[in-house]
């Protein structure tokens, strides 16, 4: 995901005096009625260019002036915002800003730098829209009963397919596969009716493969590792089914393609040229499609994730939020959380200025961020602004956004895990004789290794 929905998933250098620029600003002295906070994360010089930024220092002018007495300072900080490697090095070394940019997966390592302020007794006064937002956007940065970031932006994964194909297919558009076995037999008939095209396409190289294998143990209801994070969970009857699926839908009616071992590119630069049928995505993979590799938003459309047999039990989700440094005054907590819910939780305003996306040629109408309660004030509110400026069908989107699927977070040592079940992705889609049973155990085995590892630190 993109730290805003109007960025591009680009991480760029990082600018040469950002540490002491930080550090000189993080304690800015406040004078009687005055408070001065910095923030990172806004649009690049590069994105959109420039508007995206122009449109951003307009928001803090406006802010200001509505809150007199409040000074924000931006700060770039290049890839903190989509490297999390970059990020820890700030948290480790407490160079961050006063309001600062974290994934719901960061919760954890920021508790135990002792990085960021207890929120909880400033959001009622501070956030009016609170209340509307989704329990599973808070739930992340929540310890103990109290909270340390404010959500603002979510995602969770679905299906998304190729309207244009499943017409070719004699396949209805509104009526996309709602079961794994749903998708298995829409993809032999996209396959079998339109030469050359993979009715269902999955990664299974670059931690990609088992990105997608983890996703599809959430929706059958299991997930690689215990709740508690100690026990490999992958030599299970759920993870056989989706090894097995895979391997029928490749040798047995060749309906998933020859191409395989492939990684986010390959897959989507396929899509794009209309070889993809269906795939696991979440919706800023379309916005990819279209702008990275040329395809057509009018293709494409999103449905909720399947599950096997019926309804799917959960979707690999995740997002973002905004923490505040450790040792900010109570002005500078009220200030920051004042100022995420300007430009991250009103609609109308910062990420949800609609007029602003389309003037700037942005895509208007994708089901994201999905931060807002069904039927909430806001979420209604939201919606009209949408359809107001949208630049596409929101009926693409329509079963994806109606049957919200709960949102599973991805596991501590994530990309450990996911390179080792890349290996039974890859085996199952390659080899006709994969022996499903013998790489799960190998994958327990290997996964159990990297949790012991993990918990003697």
């Amino acid at each position: 995901m993109s730290v805003r929905r109007y960025r591009k998933v680009a991480a760029l250098a990082l600018v040469a005096s950002v540490g002491l620029t930080l550090a000189a600003c993080s304690k800015s002295a406040d004078q009687a009625g005055k408070v001065t906070i910095t923030v990172d994360c806004p649009p690049l010089k590069t994105d959109n260019g420039g508007k995206s930024l122009e449109q951003w220092n307009k928001d803090v002018a406006t802010f200001e002036a509505a809150n007199s007495g409040i000074t924000i300072k931006t700060i770039s900080v290049g890839a903190q915002c989509d490297n999390p490697p970059d990020f820890t090095a700030r948290l480790q070394g407490g160079t961050q800003a006063d309001v600062f940019y974290g994934y719901m997966t960061d919760l954890q390592q920021v508790l135990d730098a002792n990085a960021a302020e207890d929120l909880t007794p400033y959001i009622k006064d501070t956030i009016p829209n609170w209340d509307s937002i989704l329990d599973n956007i808070k739930a992340p940065f929540i310890d103990g009963g109290k909270t340390y970031a404010i959500g603002y932006n979510g995602y969770t994964m679905g299906l998304v397919y190729n309207k244009t194909l499943f017409s070719q297919a004699g396949l209805d558009p509104n009526k996309p596969p709602a079961t794994w076995q749903d998708v298995a037999t829409s993809a032999k008939a996209i396959a079998s009716k339109v030469p050359g095209v993979a009715g269902y396409s999955e990664y299974s190289a670059g931690n990609t493969g088992g990105w997608h294998f983890t996703a599809s143990l959430f929706s059958r209801g299991s997930a690689p590792v215990s709740a508690d994070g100690k026990k490999a969970n992958v030599n299970t009857p759920e993870a056989k089914a989706v090894l097995e699926n895979l391997k029928a839908m490749r040798f047995g009616d060749n309906s998933v393609g020859t191409k395989q071992l492939q990684t986010w590119p390959d897959l989507l630069t396929a899509a794009a040229a209309g070889k993809v049928g269906m795939y696991l995505g979440a919706p800023d993979s379309i916005t990819a499609i279209v702008n990275t590799f040329k395809g057509k938003y009018s293709d494409w459309a999103m449905a909720p994730m399947p599950g096997d047999g019926g309804a799917a039990k959960g979707a690999l989700g995740g997002g973002a939020g905004y923490f505040i440094k450790k040792g900010s005054t109570p002005d500078q907590i009220r200030a920051g959380l004042k100022w995420v819910a300007f430009e991250d939780l009103t609609p109308g305003s910062g990420q949800f200025n609609y007029v602003f996306q389309k003037s700037a040629n942005l895509p208007v109408g994708l089901p994201q961020p999905l931060i807002w309660k069904p039927g909430s004030a806001a979420q209604k509110q939201d919606d009209d602004l949408k359809k107001a400026n949208s630049t596409l069908n929101l009926a693409d989107y329509s079963l994806y956004t109606g049957s919200p699927v709960k949102a599973v977070a991805e596991p501590a040592n994530a990309q450990a895990i996911y390179a080792i079940l890349d290996g039974p992705m890859g085996a199952v889609l390659t080899d006709p004789n994969a022996n499903v049973d013998a790489l799960l155990a190998d994958a327990q085995a290997k996964i159990q290794k990297v949790l012991d590892d993990a918990n003697k630190k």
